[in-house]
């Protein structure tokens, strides 16, 4: 259920799992100021009204700043995205909107030329994977505008937009070589053949047939095709038509499906190589292992190198020094298991010499960056639930933590004498900041949402470190109403966190928002119970194998001790959680002894056994529920929430989303039809269009306003 990314903005995604939907025209920029708040009250509709940043790059000269901020459009039910670009301190900001209104022409793949125009009024079209060229000169994107998704460049004012490929279907994603003489896209090539195309005499049949496993992931099927890289000469004057496919007749996919991006893809500064991660493996052999590589294709010899052949588990998005002497990258030490400890490798591309620079680290690292030296690497790591900016020094490996705070910060780049980062907090969502790479002090430098953010009240966010029943301190987040009075007694929430080794960190969330929560005048208690990082790789690993034991006393310690508390209602305790979380809400609503009355499940896993046949990744519950349940490891599946229903007895909202194949739907529906025939009150909220997450705004909007107004009946209403 964990995937780290998932809380985060991928870099050259506008949005997760929206990226399609978003939108750039010739409308005026969407303006903050008009938002209506009253009263200084967070809503659904305030919430789903905040500017999402993304796709940061800073230009080659480190002067400018290119980003792109997504705004939901309630009304219309989608996003609309604007490029913007400043100084690198944030002054100068400037709206870019590429202009398309001289008549251009348009190369159509099947070699049919036609002639189109564009007023730009009213027009609608995508556009994403915002770069600057690497001569600093142009502005680098893909948009649908021709039909399909293609690059173009257009200079940095907007003006001057010119079409760089018309490859059959469009590209995914592109990478300049650094001397700007090859172009590698990233496109899906068909190498299965379909059912119709078996049976040809059946034109109209609408079916699959399976073979092997990892026939569908997370939210989508296998559709016959894979994203595969392709390489090709570079001139701005000449239109791209056609490319070599790096992995021709390969059946494997480049970035990782299917979170993967172009982080995962790199060339070499010398411009002859092409770095990429992927998992050389299909059907079976792909749902048991986490086994990623990272290859080196030479552009001159045709000949791909496997640069981390050995290591069994994940290998991904590698980095090279600016000498190109060295790549850092991401590694998991072991295979099958995706919460492993996420290193930070360096090898030495000379001598081969492979060194673990983070051994002595009981941390993971994330999204690594060497600086312009190449004699240090900047990372991002979590440490008691909160992420912050280090340091490694070369060749001594010394680690320094430059930023300290209740925030976190999830992606940086280093600037000249300075750091562009991202940073959130429960209190706000990302902004771009520039740090001090000494001292660690920053400053907002995008302010997208303080126009929002200054009309609202904010509840208190405060840390707490509880005695666990083993005796170990547990941080536990508390998020008390706006306007907390001490002398009132407000409804308490107990938060589980999903993953199930997912950071209760100063994260911002659409849809588990604690201040929406407070908001709405609950108190939230959120935990960092056994299973999450930040802690040690002891408190991490202890769940494993595990799910309905110390993790479980872990969340009761936590709601109990604020339960003493003079301003909580002991009577009005709630628990809710999503994935790993909605387990747990299931398994507490077995074996709670009377301490809640109202829970709320969202795509939580209720029996274990269809988790286990129902799932694609199958190497996620063979590591944390130790194999099968026929072979019944170590009574791990004695944990599963279904077999505690007969102690059921408190009202339960369970939500679920059609897509979501990680946890399938029908156990949702399963836990929603026993509380039915339990005769306990209950409600399904599904969404057949929506996967493990909530994305489209107004189905979001829906999500909050059932959550709350499930919360309202029983723990505000006195109908418990």
């Amino acid at each position: 259920m964990k995937k780290q990314f998932a809380l985060i903005a991928a870099g050259l995604a506008i949005i997760s799992g929206c990226a399609d939907k978003n939108k750039t025209d010739m409308r005026p920029a969407f303006n903050a100021e008009k938002v209506k708040v009253e009263n200084g009250v967070l809503t659904p509709e305030i919430l789903w009204s905040f500017g999402r940043i993304g796709n940061i790059k800073v230009s080659p000269d480190h002067k400018k700043i290119l980003y792109t901020v997504t705004w939901p459009d309630i009304e219309k039910n989608s996003f609309n995205t604007d490029l913007f670009m400043s100084n690198i301190d944030g002054t100068d900001k400037k709206r870019i909107v590429p202009s398309f209104k001289k008549s251009w022409t348009l190369s159509l793949s099947f070699g049919i030329k036609k002639k189109a125009t564009d007023d730009g009024e009213n027009e609608n079209f995508s556009i994403s994977d915002v770069n600057w060229r690497p001569d600093g000169k142009k502005i680098t994107f893909i948009s649908n505008k021709p039909g399909s998704k293609q690059l173009f460049e257009m200079l940095p004012d907007g003006k001057e937009v010119v079409q760089i490929t018309d490859i059959p279907d469009g590209i995914k994603g592109y990478k300049y070589a650094p001397n700007m003489e090859h172009l590698l896209i990233v496109r899906d090539i068909k190498l299965d053949e379909t059912p119709a195309e078996k049976y040809s005499d059946l034109p109209k049949i609408n079916a699959r047939i399976e073979d092997d496993l990892m026939y569908r992931h997370w939210d989508h099927w296998h559709d016959y095709k894979y994203s595969h890289i392709y390489v090709t000469s570079y001139k701005p004057d000449k239109l791209i038509t056609d490319a070599t496919d790096i992995m021709e007749g390969e059946r494997y996919d480049t970035p990782l499906q299917p979170f993967g991006g172009m982080e995962q893809i790199t060339w070499t500064p010398d411009s002859r190589g092409i770095a990429y991660t992927c998992k050389k493996m299909t059907g079976k052999n792909y749902a048991l292992s986490t086994n990623s590589d990272i290859y080196l294709y030479n552009i001159d010899t045709k000949i791909t190198k496997n640069l981390t052949e050995g290591m069994p588990g994940y290998d991904k998005n590698p980095v090279f020094s600016p000498d190109g002497l060295r790549m850092a990258w991401e590694s998991m030490p072991r295979d099958g298991y995706e919460a492993d400890k996420n290193r930070l490798m360096i090898k030495d591309l000379e001598t081969g010499k492979v060194i673990d620079y983070t051994a002595n680290l009981d941390q993971d690292i994330h999204n690594p960056v060497w600086n312009l030296m190449g004699d240090a690497l900047f990372f991002i790591s979590n440490h008691h639930a909160t992420e912050d900016i280090y340091r490694i020094n070369l060749p001594g490996g010394d680690i320094h933590k430059i930023t300290e705070g209740v925030h976190n910060y999830t992606s940086v780049i280093p600037a000249g004498g300075q750091l562009i980062a991202t940073r959130m907090s429960m209190n706000m969502p990302a902004e771009i900041f520039a740090v001090n790479p000494i001292d660690g002090t920053a400053a907002n430098i995008s302010k997208v949402n303080l126009p929002i953010l200054n009309k609202l009240t904010m509840g208190e966010v405060e840390k707490r470190w509880i005695t666990t029943t083993d005796n170990k301190k547990m941080l536990t987040w508390v998020i008390y109403p706006p306007n907390f009075d001490p002398r009132k007694k407000y409804p308490a929430l107990l938060y589980c966190q999903g993953g199930p080794q997912n950071s209760v960190s100063q994260f911002w969330s659409y849809r588990w928002n604690f201040q929406m929560m407070a908001a709405n005048d609950y108190i939230v208690v959120a935990p960092n119970r056994r299973g999450l990082p930040g802690f040690g790789r002891e408190w991490t690993e202890q769940i494993s194998g595990d799910y309905g034991g110390q993790n479980m006393q872990d969340y009761l310690t936590a709601i109990d001790t604020l339960a003493k508390e003079p301003f909580v209602d002991e009577e009005n305790l709630g628990a809710v959680g999503a994935s790993y979380g909605g387990f747990s809400v299931y398994w507490l609503a077995g074996n709670h002894d009377n301490r809640f009355s109202a829970f709320i499940s969202h795509c939580g896993v209720f029996n274990q056994d269809m988790m286990y046949t129902t799932t694609e990744e199958m190497f996620f519950v063979n590591w944390d529920l130790g194999g099968p349940y026929w072979e019944k490891p170590d009574k791990r599946y004695d944990f599963s929430p279904h077999l505690f229903v007969d102690k059921w007895d408190t009202p339960i909202l369970v939500i679920h989303g059609g897509k979501d194949f990680r946890i399938p739907y029908t156990q949702g529906m399963a836990a929603f039809n026993a509380a039915q025939l339990r005769g306990i009150p209950s409600k399904f909220l599904f969404f057949p269009e929506e996967n493990h997450w909530v994305l489209s705004p107004q189905n979001g909007i829906l999500w909050q306003r059932e959550f709350f107004a499930w919360l309202n009946k029983w723990l505000k209403e006195g109908e418990n």
